[in-house]
């Protein structure tokens, strides 16, 4: 029964973990990758412009990268994050 219940709850902390926000400012491009809609070119765009100018003050800030518009930022907004220091996405 232990064995069982021990089973049930790792799989239940991983599913919750897969269904966490990424945080564009510490991701990697192969954990940008892994968000639907991010593919490897707009992973790496978002690798680059962060090393570049620095954090992201909040979600919105995307659409100041290569491939990324006001649409494709609001579509991919809830599977993103900044973090705790920066303020929250605005939500249009």
């Amino acid at each position: 029964m232990k064995k069982w219940f021990g089973g049930l709850l790792a799989g239940l902390l991983f599913s919750l973990s897969a269904w966490a926000a990424v945080d564009i400012n510490t991701a990697t491009q192969s954990e940008l990758e892994a968000v639907k809609g991010i593919g490897p070119a707009k992973a790496k765009a978002i690798v680059e412009h962060r090393q570049k100018s620095g954090p992201f003050k909040s979600v919105d800030d995307l659409d100041k990268v290569k491939g990324f518009g006001k649409a494709s930022v609001d579509k991919l907004r809830k599977d993103l994050t900044v973090g705790d220091t920066a303020k929250p996405a605005a939500k249009k």
